[in-house]
């Protein structure tokens, strides 16, 4: 849903302050007993956040992009699209497409925790997790993109997505120029994980 600065009920509310900094003492000590290998664990973290994950999300965006019956229909129901896909998580979330248009640029956000289409896009980023983020891409969005290295229009609206533990959100960049001749597998090396969260733009060819 639009982001709106009323208290909501959320599931994720209840967790501790700082998780990040609990899972950073709990790696710290288990490396130091020689139980886990800290450059492995960055590199399996990597591949899920951005390989396989993003990947799945990739392909439908890029089917999206050549697929006109496949867009209408992912636009209008993202959940039965996904789920076809083997794309949906066990958490029974609803997932919600939103489209990057030359009007309108959408982002996403949590802003109570860090709630995340794990089955589309992977692990989620830690910059979206952060507090900084969190509460900065609802206030200043256009500033937060900036800091991406994104710069749009001035006319371009952004529309600022608040995910949920019950409502998940997945944007389709806008497809690049000079793409039209391009076929499904590499438009998918097009589509970045950033861009289907609406903090960064799809590759250039």
């Amino acid at each position: 849903m639009p982001h709106d600065h009323h208290d909501r009920d959320h599931a994720h509310a209840l967790l501790p302050p700082d998780p990040a900094l609990r899972v950073k003492a709990l790696e710290t000590i288990l490396t130091e007993k020689g139980l886990i290998d800290p450059a492995a664990l960055d590199e399996i973290i990597d591949t899920y956040e951005n390989r396989i994950g993003p990947r799945n999300g990739a392909h439908v965006v890029a089917r999206a992009w050549s697929n006109p019956a496949f867009r209408d229909a992912l636009l209008t129901d993202a959940t039965a699209v996904v789920s076809e896909l083997g794309y949906y998580g066990r958490q029974g979330e609803h997932m919600v497409a939103v489209e990057n248009t030359d009007e309108v640029h959408n982002m996403v956000v949590c802003t109570l925790c860090s709630c995340y289409p794990w089955p589309l896009l992977g692990i989620p980023p830690g910059w979206y997790k952060s507090d900084a983020y969190r509460a900065r891409a609802v206030r200043e969005p256009r500033k937060v993109l900036a800091d991406f290295g994104v710069t749009l229009p001035e006319d371009t609206a952004v529309r600022v997505w608040d995910s949920t533990a019950e409502v998940r959100y997945l944007v389709i960049p806008q497809r690049p120029a000079g793409t039209e001749g391009m076929d499904e597998a590499a438009l998918m090396d097009l589509v970045t994980r950033d861009s289907m969260i609406g903090a960064g733009l799809a590759l250039k060819p």
